[in-house]
């Protein structure tokens, strides 16, 4: 028979392994210093954002990750560490976290694992939590593509407005001599 602590362990390290499979991305932060309402006030914001943050015994996280091959993200959970897995947008939740940061100097980005395979440092969280929304990339787009069309619209009003103006002097000029 297994001891208590184990089996929650072994639970823990599963639910962790379960997470990570059914997320688009993961950060780790650190938060030490951060206040207990500040933690709730981050949890809250972040599950208004398909996401959610997991705070767990670092030892089992980094069982948790060596086991799934991440040995790199093991060596980033040291200290009070939280781990935030990421359902739908990755980008919208790093521009949430950088903008409660830079709220609270407590909480420090440590690294990052997006879709499954590409490991972020810090600097490459804060690239991405600076570029813009996939809405605002989509207008950005959808401008560019629009844009030969306006450009081919308008040659072909000025032709026209050049042949309304040829009229009109022709027809002025006709005024005059009659």
């Amino acid at each position: 028979m297994k001891k208590i602590g184990i089996i929650v362990r072994e639970a823990t390290e599963n639910r962790i392994k379960d997470r990570l499979a059914a997320t688009e991305a993961l950060f780790i932060v650190k938060f030490s210093g951060l206040s207990s309402p500040d933690i709730c006030g981050l949890r809250i914001t972040l599950k208004a954002s398909n996401a959610s943050m997991f705070i767990v015994k670092n030892s089992i996280a980094r069982r948790a990750f060596k086991e799934l091959g991440f040995e790199a993200l093991s060596v980033c959970v040291d200290g009070p560490s939280g781990i935030i897995f990421v359902k739908d947008d990755f980008a919208a939740v790093s521009k949430l976290l950088y903008n409660f940061a830079k709220d609270h100097e407590h909480l420090k980005f440590a690294a990052g694992l997006l879709n499954r395979e590409k490991l972020l440092t810090q600097k490459d969280i804060e690239i991405l939590a600076k570029l813009p929304s996939k809405d605002v990339l989509r207008g950005h787009v959808v401008c560019t593509l629009n844009a030969p069309i306006v450009g081919f619209v308008r040659v072909l009003s000025q032709s026209l407005r050049k042949i309304v103006y040829c009229i009109d002097q022709i027809k002025l000029k006709k005024e005059k001599l009659s």
